[in-house]
């Protein structure tokens, strides 16, 4: 992102109107400290690359059956 990274966008866009918007991070930084901290920034999840697509499509389906279930 040209203008601020994922974290950063995270922060900006914490709105209670979508605190049902899951964002997942994909990411090169694998590194607990940076799971935690994508965590902590307001992230639901982080998948590090490169991306497991069975892991990838495991965690939107994870996602989309919890939406489900709030409707």
């Amino acid at each position: 992102m040209p203008a601020m990274n994922g974290i950063e966008a995270t922060k900006t866009i914490q709105d209670p109107r979508l605190a049902n918007l899951p964002i997942v991070a994909m990411t090169a930084n694998a590194f607990e400290e940076d799971k935690h901290l994508v965590i902590s920034a307001g992230m639901n999840t982080h998948l590090g690359k490169p991306i497991d697509i069975v892991k990838l499509f495991s965690t939107l389906q994870d996602f989309l059956s919890n939406t489900e279930r709030n409707r």
